[in-house]
């Protein structure tokens, strides 16, 4: 039996690497997210790879929970990023492709070019960070718009309340960033490019897994998502990053 897999290892070593691809399943639950984060990283430097880790492990823990309606989309938004910068990444999970990136708003409450404030308050103008699902669209008064649920109890549940929405907005462009040095900001919505919005919201749209991020305070580690069973203490939700 020994010599038996010594030699099936020898034969495995011996393949040319294009024969030894590696795929998520490969690869035990714990560090499912391991082959997405170095594909990425050597696809796009620009994505923050601790952002881009708890992304994943919380998808694969929304999965797992049987939350997830269309499985192998990620959206991240990465708020430690300027609003002059391309922070919304659509990333195809299966694959460890990038499907999208784009400019978008936070809001006016959180900051001016650099969101650093967030809150779960109506109310607020605030954005909030943390695991979404993606629901219904609708037409509303911002038009073509995609309903968010929140999923992380005292950080961002209330959303569907605050009517945080994925909507187009005119003051998301290079144009209003070259006239005012940043985006316009929000009343708390991820506001998309009136160019793009459409399409982001047809990518995404009924059930697929978006995360909100920001380095800041404690976030992770009270993230019911994150830590599924975990018991976390409601605590202040205002700037709950």
């Amino acid at each position: 039996m020994k010599r038996g897999i010594l030699v099936f290892l020898l034969l495995f070593m011996a393949m040319p690497p294009t024969s030894r691809s590696v795929t998520i399943t490969d690869f035990p639950q714990k560090s499912q997210s391991a082959p997405v984060t170095q594909l990425l990283t050597a696809l796009n430097n620009e994505i923050n790879p601790k952002a881009l880790d708890l992304a994943v492990r919380g998808y694969y823990n929304l999965k797992r929970q049987g939350l997830i309606r269309r499985e192998g989309i990620v959206t991240l938004i990465d708020f430690d990023k300027p609003s002059v910068s391309e922070r919304l990444y659509i990333i195809d999970v299966d694959n460890g492709k990038i499907l999208h990136s784009a400019l978008v708003a936070h809001g006016k409450g959180s900051g001016e070019n650099v969101a650093t404030r967030f809150s779960n308050k109506p109310g607020s103008n605030k954005s909030s960070v943390g695991f979404y699902l993606t629901e219904n669209t609708y037409n509303g008064k911002n038009g073509y718009s995609l309903v968010l649920k929140g999923l992380d109890h005292g950080i961002n549940d209330k959303a569907e309340r605050r009517s945080i929405v994925i909507h187009g907005a005119d003051y998301v462009s290079r144009d209003y960033i070259n006239k005012h040095g940043r985006l316009g900001r929000s009343q708390g919505c991820p506001a998309l490019s009136m160019e793009s919005y459409q399409q982001v919201i047809n990518l995404i749209k009924e059930g697929t897994c978006l995360f909100i991020y920001h380095n800041g305070r404690d976030y992770a580690s009270r993230s019911g998502v994150l830590h599924p069973g975990a018991s976390f203490r409601s605590g202040r939700t205002d700037n709950p990053a």
